[in-house]
Order: C-alpha cells, then sequence, then structure tokens
C-alpha cells in the first residue's frame, strides 16, 4: 500500500506537470507570449540656447530664442504605450542653474500673475525643477528655458513598466551659451563690514578677505588659462595706501598676480598699515590672451577702496568740500573722496561730473573726461551704516579739446603727468618676495622697452611684452630706483619715467 500510495503521488504530480506545461505553451500545447518591456525616448528641438541674460521669459516662437521643446516618447512592442495621467516624470538631472522646466501648456495651475509696472497684470509661466506628464499617443511634451548663467543642464525623463515594475529612462543635455572667455568686466568686493583697522586699532581686523570676480562679454565667470589672469595693486598716491600690503599665498606686496578659480574669483587679504582713510586698489586684466604674466596688450581695467579706522567713530559723519583741481581732456584720472566720524562702511553718490567721470558707491571718482573745457561743479551725499549723511560740493577745471584719447598715449598706474622728468610711482617691492609688475598702452600692438633698470629687475619676454619681474634683497636693493619705460606703436612712441621703491621685509631680509 505504502509502494501504490507513492505512486500515485508521482502520477498526479505528473500529471499536474504536464498540464501547467501545456497552459504555458510548453510540450504540445500552443505558442504562449511574452510581455514586451516599454522603451522611452528624449530629444530637445535645440540642444544649444544663448544665454538669457536680459531675463526674457520662457515662451514659443521666432521672438523666444531662450526657450526649446522637449519630446518625451514610450513605446511598447514598437506601438504607443497606453494613455493616462502623470505617466512622464522628468526633472533638471543637472546644470540647475543653466535653467528651468516649464509646461506653457495654458494650465492656470502652471502660471501667476504679476504687476507689469504700469497698474495692471500680466501672467506669466512658472518654472520647475521637476514636472509630471500624461501620455497621448504615447508621448507628451515640455519646454526647457535658458537662464542667466552658461552651463549644461542634463534633463531626464522616466516611465514605470508595469511589466516588471521598474523604470526605464532616457536624458538629453542642453548647453546654454558658449562663453567667450574673453575679459570684459572686473568686479571685486569686501568682506563683510567692508573695511578694515589700521595697524594702531584696538579691537578692529586690520585684515580684510577681498575677491576679484573676472567676467566676460555676457558677464560669465573667466576661468584661468593656467597662468595668473588678474593683476590687483595698492594706489600709495591716492588716499591711504601707503603702509598697506596685499597677501594671497606666498605672494606679500603691493602688487599681486592671481588666478581666477573655476568659478572666475580671485581671492586674496587687504592688511592695511598705519594711515586712516581710503585705501584704493586698482585691478587689471587682458582680454587677449587671459594672462597678466606676459604683459598686457588688450587691458581691462577696474578700482575698488577700502577704508581703514582707527576706531568706530561716535563723532558726526562729516566731510569738506573738494576741489580736484585741473583735469585734461583724454588723460586718465582718479581721486578718493574723503569722509571723518560716522560708522563705516560708507555709501556714496556722486552727480554733476563731466562726460568720462564717474563716481562709484565707495566714493571713488574715476575714468577718462572727454567734454567741453572749462570749469565744473558737482554734488555728493555720504551715508554712513547708522544712516548718517553728508553733503559736499565738488569744483573741477577742465582743459584740452574734447577728442578722442590718442591710441598711443602710454597709460601707466598713477602716472598722469606729460613731464619725463616727473617720475611716476609703481607699487612697492618687498625684499625677499618676487615683484612683477604689467604696464599697460590704451590699445593693442604696442612694443616696450626698457632703460636703467635696476639690477634686481628684468625686462620679460625679451622687452616686447611689457612688463618687468625680480626679487630684491636687502639691504642691496633697497630704496627707489628710477628708469625709463618707452611704449611704441609704429612710428608713434611715448616714454615716461618710473620709480620703484623697496621697502619692508621679514628679518634678516629686511630694510633698514
Amino acid at each position: 500500500m505504502r509502494i501504490s500510495n507513492i505512486g500515485f503521488v508521482k502520477a498526479v504530480s505528473a500529471a499536474a506537470f504536464t498540464a501547467a506545461l501545456a497552459a504555458c505553451g510548453g510540450g504540445g500545447g500552443s505558442s504562449g507570449t511574452v510581455s514586451a518591456e516599454y522603451q522611452i525616448s528624449l530629444r530637445a528641438d535645440k540642444t544649444e540656447l544663448p544665454v538669457n541674460i536680459a531675463n526674457v521669459q520662457a515662451g514659443q516662437g521666432v521672438y523666444r530664442p531662450f526657450t526649446t521643446t522637449l519630446y518625451v516618447q514610450a513605446t511598447k512592442n514598437g506601438q504607443p504605450i497606453p494613455g493616462g495621467e502623470k505617466i512622464f516624470a522628468c526633472n533638471v538631472a543637472g546644470g540647475l542653474n543653466a535653467g528651468s522646466l516649464y509646461y506653457l501648456d495654458g494650465d492656470p495651475a502652471h502660471e501667476k500673475e504679476i504687476d507689469d509696472g504700469k497698474g495692471g497684470k500680466i501672467t506669466v509661466p512658472l518654472a520647475y525643477r521637476s514636472i509630471t506628464l500624461g501620455s497621448n499617443s504615447g508621448g507628451a511634451s515640455f519646454h526647457f528655458h535658458a537662464g542667466n548663467q552658461a552651463g549644461t543642464s542634463t534633463i531626464s525623463c522616466s516611465v514605470n513598466d508595469p511589466r516588471d515594475n521598474n523604470s526605464k529612462s532616457a536624458s538629453v543635455n542642453i548647453t546654454v551659451g558658449a562663453t567667450t572667455q574673453k575679459a570684459a568686466r572686473i568686479q571685486a568686493v569686501a568682506q563683510a563690514p567692508g573695511y578694515l583697522g589700521t595697524q594702531n586699532a584696538i579691537g578692529i581686523a586690520n585684515q580684510v578677505a577681498m575677491q576679484a570676480m573676472l567676467l566676460d562679454d555676457a558677464n560669465q565667470q573667466v576661468v584661468n588659462s593656467g597662468a595668473p589672469n588678474v593683476q590687483v595693486s595698492i594706489r600709495s598716491d591716492l588716499g591711504a595706501g601707503s603702509g598697506a600690503r596685499l597677501v594671497a599665498g606666498n605672494q606679500s606686496g603691493s602688487v599681486l598676480q592671481l588666478k581666477t578659480d573655476g568659478t572666475g574669483v580671485a581671492l586674496f587679504s587687504l592688511i592695511s598699515g598705519n594711515a586712516v582713510g581710503p585705501i584704493v586698489l586698482e585691478y587689471r586684466a587682458d582680454r587677449g590672451d587671459n594672462s597678466v604674466a606676459n604683459g598686457i596688450q588688450d587691458p581691462i581695467f577696474a578700482v575698488t577702496q577700502v577704508y581703514a579706522v582707527n576706531e568706530i567713530a561716535s563723532t558726526p559723519l562729516s566731510t569738506s568740500n573738494t576741489d580736484l583741481g585741473t583735469l585734461t581732456n583724454g588723460v586718465p584720472f582718479a581721486y578718493a573722496l574723503a569722509v571723518s566720524g560716522g560708522v563705516p562702511p560708507y555709501q556714496w553718490s556722486v552727480t554733476g561730473l563731466p562726460n568720462g567721470l564717474s563716481a562709484d558707491g565707495t566714493g571713488l571718482i574715476s575714468g577718462t573726461p572727454k567734454a567741453q573745457a572749462g570749469a565744473y561743479g558737482a554734488k555728493a551725499t555720504v551715508t554712513d551704516q547708522n544712516g548718517q549723511k553728508s553733503t559736499l560740493s565738488i569744483t573741477l577745471k577742465l582743459t584740452g579739446e574734447h577728442l578722442p584719447i590718442n591710441p598711443d598715449d602710454f597709460v601707466i598706474t598713477g602716472c598722469s603727468s606729460t613731464d619725463i622728468n616727473t617720475a611716476c610711482a609703481l607699487p612697492g617691492a618687498t625684499p625677499g618676495n618676487t615683484y612683477t609688475y604689467a604696464f599697460t598702452a590704451s590699445v593693442g600692438g604696442v612694443t616696450w622697452s626698457v632703460s636703467g633698470l635696476p639690477a634686481w629687475l628684468k625686462n620679460g619676454t625679451a622687452g616686447t611684452a611689457g612688463f618687468i619681474t625680480g626679487t630684491p634683497q636687502a639691504p642691496d636693493n633697497c630704496g627707489s630706483s628710477e628708469f625709463l619705460v618707452t611704449a611704441q606703436r609704429g612710428v608713434m612712441s611715448v616714454t615716461r619715467k618710473v620709480a620703484v621703491t623697496v621697502a619692508g621685509g621679514t628679518p634678516p631680509n629686511r630694510c633698514p
């Protein structure tokens, strides 16, 4: 009986297996079908968009060049998948700063009303990081809109496959903007609170971190090309620059040549001297080859100032009327307005300056005047951190014809005199620290030559690039040295006398 029972069980099992096999299309039954998996694709009408520097709203059509349409499609066995609500999920998987997603479907839930600036309302589409879409004939469309920052955005879409309950995905890259990496502007800022104490100040840091951002034609960050691409120097002829110094890594002195990082920013520190007042910093970059280490042929120029104070004064804010003296049309000019009392940082506004001159919020007047000769009067108002205000009058006399600047004029930091016997002061040098300085002219195509260099300085790139470099040592190289610099363009040339002073240092390599 036991053997018969076992045989019966085996027989039943075999029969059940045969039936199951037949049901699955095995054995001698008919062939079965296996459910096919979903296939998904994603494409864009345009994979390159211009940088949206004007922040134009998203939209479709020829006048909306910053928006492109994307199409997501899913199939099964080559046929469109079934339709339904929220079939596709799409998001910006990388490069969100370069742009956002939009529905642009007319659904009020995807729009908002804003003021039009004229007393009325306008409807604008909403931007999204991710969106969900229903399937119509196996597909859907949506939009990507460029922002004001260059970059590459990765758009990814997925659909859930009911066959195995797994997601199938596809992606596409859209590039926003082709940066020129040609310097067009330098923007510099100081770390909050925006001022520093002198070496005599108590309880106020005498060092402040600084950032200089190099921007191209579309205001996109310019990274370095492997060489220093920003030169910053202290204007010792203006304000409280005497005794102050710049530091960055192993560099220290009155002039630094720095590399911007991958975000287009060069970082350094400003350390004060003993003088109270504005420390004026001058920045230069070379649009030509994005390097200041081999000279500057196509200069980009900027100036800023940072206040050095002895104390956070409780005395009232006060200013004095200022006479800028006589200025010459076509000759670069800079002047730092001064203030006493109050609480820094200070905010300035200046009106009434002749064409070609302007003032920034720090009270630095700069530019190249190009206006009718004569006397001018301007007004300046300064506001301190506590909201105190003080107003002063500015006078100046402008001479010379209103002509475009001579393309062969030689431009040296702080040098406005045409008298070859009057030396223009270059940023100072420190014993033991490498000193590099690049001269600039107002146009390209200039070759340079120098004569009478001190023994510790040498001319870079056979003299044609217009930069000098060297490392002074104490006590042999201490003091001031004068030499001549000549800029030549074709048959025209101009020569100026310049001076560089070696001072300071750290014992034992220190000037007495």
